[in-house]
């Protein structure tokens, strides 16, 4: 009983210690803000996400129609955590940060439990919680994904050796839907019934191969229900997770086939995908080893050395050979090296989507945990002669846990934004294309314009291809007015990208600035054509048609705007401003503008006079005049504060007009937008 209770006070003290240095590691990450590398498509500008779950997104999140991967469960939680924060970025990355935490506690209770080690299991858990490579996919938070699917990934084990201690078909129910539960958060987890396998040998001695470490007898499952060979048993009792696995790839694969972002082996040779996969399985050890120069992207070579790919090869097939020879009296080793070896076989590089990088930390959240075990029981093994065996073994953990906290720390330093993650990025790596691309794009949104200029060349000097580098730069040039230049970099991006919807969305624009107005409507027809879903190009389209008096065509075109982005605050306030004071009768509709008007203030926290001034239009149309007249007062202080004088004059005249209980009539034109 004493022992039983000093165990688990143990176990309480060595998670408190885990949780607290956790905390104590990442303490700065809630004050870090959303990145627009990724964080805007996921969450910033996603407006599925915005209105929380609803049944028709949770229809969008499981048919995938908009993103290129399919990971409804992710969807959900970004959702979720939406609906009851807003863009509260720190609570964002606390959810990250709370996952991690879980996981790291669920990894020492699953090792706990399966080996019966306490000591070893800390430390492999505590390597996971605190090892600088693993802070990608907690300080992003669109890597939610990853630390959300680790989670599910870590619960399948907990239930797979529930089941093993007792098998049933209640239990293994319970494995096959806690996996898939991860596989709807990431696709990564569909190596995991072969690392359950590896399991099976050990530490759980399932898996009978004549061993000497263990003298347990194999256990055996009463799942399968009839009597066959063990390995063949085992291999059986994974076949359904097997399944779930091959209907994930074919999901995924569809995904990516739907958005075209495959990347061919005609682009990147198949040659070259196997050499850098060799090449990479050691970068991985050496950061683990050695976590220096860390970069959220590293860019793909064009080449590779022979002999790096061949020195890759032959230490990886030495390692190999070592892990199986060790097998019987260290398997440990075999284990956590096919551990790390095969879970990342998905994301080595052989089959690539979208940006494909050379390597990514985050790739390595789950594989890293193999590496971890062999260091964890591996050391132990090492020093087994040692004269002071648990003195030595504690002074290791005391001087490595700080060195990897102090890391990691730094580490997480660089996420605070944009311009500091991108900047760092392009300090540790060479001929980084897109770090000086995202790096202009932070620093656009920061109104240094300039700089952004400058970042956007430096990327185009590396890439002469890069469209999307195009596009940005010819973005800043026409909010600098610079049209020509702008509508060259344009054509430039559609004449390596034709199929970019973006690009012909933005060259419209630009043409429209210098009052070539069909040309513009030309590409805005096919930006369209190549992006039926694309809010943006509606308004454009919605604002020619409304300044020539085409009214009807222009309603269609932002009421389609909302039926995609309900949260566009241009479409609101045009289309408001229509239907609540249009010359010609038909056309208003107070009602309707009051709601859409109302949503537009909500949007705008009600510090917009624009805002405040068509919904008191609005009012005033319904017959609201006094709730008009107050409206109109309020967005007039806030016009004598912030806008043109222009526009507190023209509130005065139409406060004028309400307290007479008059509603307000004119055209709308290009010139009153939000």
């Amino acid at each position: 009983m004493v022992n039983i209770k000093n165990k688990t006070r143990s176990e309480f003290i060595i998670c408190l210690f885990l949780v607290v240095t956790t905390l104590a590691t990442y303490w700065q990450l809630p004050t870090h803000d959303f990145l627009d590398f990724d964080d805007n498509k996921y969450i910033t500008q996603n407006t599925h996400v915005h209105e929380g779950i609803t049944w028709e997104n949770i229809e969008w999140a499981f048919s995938n129609t908009d993103f290129g991967y399919w990971h409804p469960l992710t969807w959900l939680s970004h959702m979720l955590v939406f609906q009851l924060f807003g863009f509260k970025f720190g609570v964002h990355h606390l959810t990250n940060l709370f996952f991690h935490i879980a996981n790291t506690l669920l990894l020492f209770l699953v090792l706990k439990q399966m080996t019966g080690a306490l000591w070893q299991s800390a430390f492999a858990a505590a390597m996971f919680a605190l090892h600088p490579l693993n802070v990608e996919s907690v300080a992003w938070v669109s890597e939610r994904k990853n630390v959300l699917s680790t989670f599910f990934w870590m619960l399948t084990l907990l239930t797979y050796v529930r089941y093993t201690e007792r098998p049933g078909f209640y239990r293994y129910l319970l494995i096959l839907f806690v996996f898939a539960l991860g596989l709807m958060a990431k696709s990564m987890l569909v190596t995991l019934p072969l690392v359950l396998l590896l399991l099976d040998y050990w530490p759980l001695g399932r898996l009978n191969l004549t061993r000497r470490y263990s003298n347990q007898e194999t256990q055996t499952s009463k799942f399968i229900g009839f009597k066959t060979m063990p390995v063949l048993r085992l291999i059986l009792e994974k076949i359904p997770l097997l399944s779930l696995s091959a209907i994930c790839i074919y999901l995924s694969s569809l995904s990516i086939q739907r958005f075209g972002i495959g990347i061919s082996t005609a682009s990147v040779p198949m040659k070259l995908r196997i050499a850098n996969a060799l090449v990479s399985y050691v970068s991985y050890n050496k950061k683990t080893v050695w976590p220096h120069h860390l970069a959220v992207f590293y860019p793909y070579p064009q080449t590779l050395p022979l002999w790096q790919v061949s020195g890759a090869g032959l230490l990886l097939v030495c390692i190999f050979f070592l892990a199986l020879r060790a097998a019987k009296s260290k398997p440990y080793f075999v284990v956590g090296w096919l551990w790390y070896m095969g879970t990342l076989v998905p994301v080595i590089g052989l089959v690539q989507a979208g940006l494909w990088p050379a390597t990514a930390d985050r790739f390595a959240y789950v594989p890293l945990i193999g590496l971890f075990m062999v260091i964890a029981w591996g050391v132990p093994d090492l020093v087994f002669p040692w004269r002071h065996r648990k003195a030595g073994l504690a002074v290791i953990a005391a001087t490595l846990f700080p060195i990897l906290m102090a890391t990691t720390w730094l580490q997480i330093r660089h996420w605070q934004n944009g311009v500091t993650l991108f900047t760092h990025n392009l300090n540790v790596t060479h001929n980084n294309s897109l770090a000086h691309n995202e790096l202009g794009n932070a620093l656009k949104q920061e109104g240094k314009f300039g700089k952004a200029m400058f970042h956007y060349s430096k990327a185009l000097q590396i890439n002469p291809n890069y469209a999307e580098a195009h596009n940005n730069l010819g973005n800043t040039l026409t909010q600098q007015k610079n049209y020509q230049d702008a509508i060259d970099h344009y054509n430039e991006a559609l004449r390596i990208k034709p199929n970019y919807a973006e690009a012909h969305n933005n060259l419209g624009t630009a043409l429209l600035y210098q009052g070539n107005c069909k040309e513009a409507v030309y590409h805005y027809n096919e930006a369209l054509r190549r992006n039926p879903n694309y809010t943006g190009v509606y308004y454009n389209l919605g604002k020619i048609y409304l300044n020539q008096g085409k009214i009807e065509k222009a309603l269609l075109l932002y009421r389609k705007a909302l039926e995609l982005n309900s949260e566009m605050t241009q479409v609101l306030y045009n289309l408001s401003w229509v239907l609540a004071s249009h010359e010609d009768e038909k056309y208003r509709n107070g009602t309707e503008a009051v709601k859409l008007a109302e949503k537009l203030c909500k949007i705008t926290q009600y510090r917009q006079p624009l805002a405040l001034d068509v919904l008191a239009a609005a009012y005033a149309e319904t017959g609201k005049f006094d709730t008009a007249v107050l409206t109109a007062q309020k967005g007039l202080e806030l016009a004598e504060q912030q806008c043109p004088k222009e526009l507190a004059l023209g509130l005065k005249k139409r406060l004028a007009l309400y307290n007479k209980r008059q509603p307000y009539r004119q055209k709308l034109n290009n010139k009153n937008e939000s």
